[in-house]
Protein backbone atom coordinates (compact mmCIF):
# COMPACT_ATOMS: atom_id res chain seq x y z
CA UNK A 1 0.00 0.00 0.00
CA UNK A 2 2.98 2.25 0.90
CA UNK A 3 4.11 1.85 -2.65
CA UNK A 4 1.42 3.60 -4.13
CA UNK A 5 1.03 6.94 -2.28
CA UNK A 6 2.17 9.67 -3.74
CA UNK A 7 0.70 13.64 -3.96
CA UNK A 8 -2.38 12.45 -5.22
CA UNK A 9 -2.99 10.63 -1.90
CA UNK A 10 -1.88 13.89 -0.02
CA UNK A 11 -4.81 15.89 -2.49
CA UNK A 12 -7.24 13.13 -1.57
CA UNK A 13 -6.58 13.32 1.63
CA UNK A 14 -6.43 17.63 1.73
CA UNK A 15 -9.91 17.50 -0.37
CA UNK A 16 -11.61 15.21 2.43
CA UNK A 17 -9.65 17.51 5.11
CA UNK A 18 -11.44 20.44 3.59
CA UNK A 19 -14.71 18.92 2.96
CA UNK A 20 -15.28 17.79 6.97
CA UNK A 21 -13.46 21.28 7.87
CA UNK A 22 -15.56 23.89 5.58
CA UNK A 23 -18.73 21.38 6.01
CA UNK A 24 -18.59 21.66 10.01
CA UNK A 25 -18.28 25.74 9.87
CA UNK A 26 -17.44 27.94 7.33
CA UNK A 27 -18.68 31.81 7.29
CA UNK A 28 -20.79 31.38 4.11
CA UNK A 29 -23.55 30.54 6.72
CA UNK A 30 -23.83 27.27 5.16
CA UNK A 31 -22.77 25.00 7.83
CA UNK A 32 -23.22 22.37 10.19
CA UNK A 33 -22.60 24.84 12.66
CA UNK A 34 -25.38 27.51 11.36
CA UNK A 35 -27.91 24.75 10.61
CA UNK A 36 -27.46 23.36 14.23
CA UNK A 37 -27.65 26.64 15.95
CA UNK A 38 -31.26 27.11 13.81
CA UNK A 39 -32.19 23.96 15.07
CA UNK A 40 -31.19 23.40 18.79
CA UNK A 41 -32.48 23.06 21.08
CA UNK A 42 -34.64 20.66 19.28
CA UNK A 43 -33.74 17.21 17.91
CA UNK A 44 -33.81 16.62 14.52
CA UNK A 45 -32.83 12.73 13.15
CA UNK A 46 -31.00 14.30 10.38
CA UNK A 47 -29.05 16.73 12.77
CA UNK A 48 -28.55 13.57 15.10
CA UNK A 49 -27.28 11.23 11.89
CA UNK A 50 -25.03 14.52 10.50
CA UNK A 51 -23.25 15.60 13.98
CA UNK A 52 -22.28 11.42 14.55
CA UNK A 53 -20.94 11.35 10.50
CA UNK A 54 -18.79 14.44 11.47
CA UNK A 55 -17.65 13.37 14.72
CA UNK A 56 -16.48 10.12 13.06
CA UNK A 57 -14.84 12.12 10.77
CA UNK A 58 -13.43 14.26 13.46
CA UNK A 59 -12.22 11.67 15.26
CA UNK A 60 -10.46 10.15 12.24
CA UNK A 61 -8.67 12.78 11.41
CA UNK A 62 -7.78 14.24 14.08
CA UNK A 63 -6.09 11.03 15.70
CA UNK A 64 -4.49 10.06 13.27
CA UNK A 65 -3.35 13.63 13.16
CA UNK A 66 -2.35 13.33 16.85
CA UNK A 67 -0.47 10.29 16.49
CA UNK A 68 1.62 10.96 13.21
CA UNK A 69 2.87 14.84 14.12
CA UNK A 70 2.07 14.62 18.11
CA UNK A 71 1.51 17.47 19.46
CA UNK A 72 4.82 19.13 19.09
CA UNK A 73 4.55 18.63 15.06
CA UNK A 74 0.94 20.00 15.33
CA UNK A 75 2.14 23.31 17.19
CA UNK A 76 5.27 23.40 14.72
CA UNK A 77 2.90 23.02 11.60
CA UNK A 78 0.28 25.46 13.18
CA UNK A 79 3.37 28.07 13.76
CA UNK A 80 4.71 27.43 10.36
CA UNK A 81 1.17 28.29 8.74
CA UNK A 82 0.63 30.91 11.34
CA UNK A 83 3.67 32.51 9.86
CA UNK A 84 2.37 31.68 6.16
CA UNK A 85 -1.02 33.80 7.00
CA UNK A 86 1.10 36.68 8.22
CA UNK A 87 3.04 37.02 5.53
CA UNK A 88 -0.19 36.89 3.48
CA UNK A 89 -1.25 39.60 5.34
CA UNK A 90 2.07 41.51 5.61
CA UNK A 91 2.73 41.05 1.67
CA UNK A 92 -0.70 43.27 1.52
CA UNK A 93 -2.24 40.33 -0.75
CA UNK A 94 -4.97 39.98 2.18
CA UNK A 95 -6.23 42.79 4.66
CA UNK A 96 -6.29 41.98 8.00
CA UNK A 97 -10.10 43.39 8.36
CA UNK A 98 -11.11 41.47 5.91
CA UNK A 99 -12.57 38.85 8.51
CA UNK A 100 -14.06 36.23 6.33
CA UNK A 101 -11.29 36.41 3.67
CA UNK A 102 -8.76 35.64 6.80
CA UNK A 103 -11.09 32.84 8.05
CA UNK A 104 -11.19 31.59 4.87
CA UNK A 105 -7.45 30.86 4.82
CA UNK A 106 -7.50 29.60 8.32
CA UNK A 107 -9.73 27.05 7.49
CA UNK A 108 -7.68 25.65 4.17
CA UNK A 109 -4.83 25.81 6.68
CA UNK A 110 -6.85 23.47 9.26
CA UNK A 111 -7.37 21.62 6.45
CA UNK A 112 -4.01 21.18 5.09
CA UNK A 113 -2.61 20.45 8.92
CA UNK A 114 -5.09 17.49 8.80
CA UNK A 115 -4.06 15.92 5.67
CA UNK A 116 -0.13 16.50 6.65
CA UNK A 117 -1.54 14.71 9.28
CA UNK A 118 -3.28 11.70 8.03
CA UNK A 119 -0.17 11.62 5.49
CA UNK A 120 2.58 12.17 7.60
CA UNK A 121 3.47 8.53 8.73
CA UNK A 122 3.44 7.48 4.79
CA UNK A 123 6.08 10.58 3.58
CA UNK A 124 8.31 9.75 6.83
CA UNK A 125 8.52 6.13 5.94
CA UNK A 126 9.44 7.09 2.52
CA UNK A 127 12.06 10.16 3.45
CA UNK A 128 13.52 8.06 6.18
CA UNK A 129 12.77 3.77 5.45
CA UNK A 130 11.37 3.88 8.71
CA UNK A 131 8.03 2.35 9.23
CA UNK A 132 6.23 2.91 12.64
CA UNK A 133 4.84 0.54 15.13
CA UNK A 134 1.51 0.40 13.84
CA UNK A 135 2.53 -0.83 10.26
CA UNK A 136 1.80 -4.26 10.65
CA UNK A 137 0.82 -5.95 7.85
CA UNK A 138 4.15 -5.11 6.12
Amino acid sequence: MAANFGASSILVRFLFALVLVFSTFNPSGYSYYHWAQKILPGLDPVLALATIGLLIGWVIFLRATLRSLGVIGIALAAALFGCILWLIIDAGIVAADNMNTVLYIVLVLISAILAIGMSWSHVRRRMSGQTDMDDVDE
